[in-house]
């Protein structure tokens, strides 16, 4: 059995039409029924029920199907490790990132592609709880997120810098010039917070409780809540890093206790890692947005 066999017979078990099967794989239409009655007389059963008018899987056709495709993955897979092998000309990484890191995570996102033009980066911010099951999936390489409280089995976290959770308001809010914001300061004031599920929301409902506060809106999206902390007098609370090369904003710590969330790597357990992988976390650590942050707390 071959992996060519099994590419022509998931074709032609899509398209259910020889004709259409042959035109998109370059070949003939009589390689292609040979290729498949070889791949039959080597397993000893018929796949497809052919006729005059049209092509249907049998009962063997609909079983092999799933196990061949995920076959030709598997064969994908092994291509991509050895691409990934040749100085990495080619290949793709899927990075899974918090909202909170895309400003953090900007500076590296340029400086890894003008190195390395022919490595596709597919980057996907979603909260921490989605990204994880993309990460046990094998949906995305890493995720960038801060450090939950509670360990996640099977995933291993490597820590990147050190942050705060901060009240976050425009340059001419009354809360501006202050160095640090307690939590009565907070009540007094009108709030929009990211919604409940994101990780700074998350870790500000845990200090702070639910229905202490005057929560104005919720929203999810990390740059329009920005945009109306600059235009309005609403406070939000936010990782510091969150912030970062934002204009019109100012980022002011909590006045709590052990104010500090870890920005972190975190990357499945035993997981093969790509090359690109630790070529970009390691451009990623010696970024100077990451290394600002390291700084700020040494």
């Amino acid at each position: 059995m071959e992996l060519r066999q099994l590419k022509y017979f998931v074709r032609v078990a899509e398209t259910l039409n020889f004709s259409e099967a042959a035109r998109q794989l370059f070949i003939t239409q009589s390689t292609l029924s040979q290729q498949i009655r070889q791949l039959e007389d080597e397993l000893g059963a018929q796949l497809l029920h052919r006729s005059s008018h049209s092509v249907s899987l049998t009962e063997s056709g609909a079983e092999l199907l799933p196990c061949a495709r995920e076959t030709l993955r598997a064969g994908e897979l092994c291509k991509a490790r050895m691409a990934d092998l040749n100085n990495m000309e080619a290949g793709t990484l899927d990075i899974g990132v918090t909202y909170s890191f895309g400003a953090i995570l900007t500076e590296t996102l340029v400086t890894f592609m003008k190195r390395y033009p022919r490595i596709k980066l597919n980057i996907f911010y979603k909260p921490m709880a989605e990204l994880m099951d993309m990460l046990r999936s094998r949906e995305v390489d890493f995720v960038l997120a801060f450090k939950p409280k509670a360990a996640m089995e099977g995933i291993e976290s490597h820590i990147l810098f050190q942050n705060s959770l901060s009240v976050i308001v425009s340059d001419s809010h009354a809360l501006a010039g202050q160095q640090r914001v307690s939590l009565a300061e907070l009540g007094a004031y009108d709030l929009a917070l990211p919604a409940r599920g994101l990780q700074a929301r998350n870790y500000f409902d845990m200090i702070a409780g639910r229905d202490s506060f005057r929560i104005h809106i919720e929203l999810n999206e990390v740059n329009m809540l920005l945009s109306l902390i600059r235009r309005t007098g609403l406070v939000t609370v936010l990782a510091e890093s969150s912030i970062l090369d934002e204009k019109g904003v100012r980022a002011i710590p909590l006045d709590i206790p052990d104010n500090e969330m870890t920005g972190c790597v975190h990357i499945l357990r035993d997981s093969y890692r790509k090359r690109a992988m630790k070529e970009f976390i390691r451009m990623l650590s010696e970024s100077m947005a990451v290394r600002e942050r390291q700084e700020k707390w040494i």
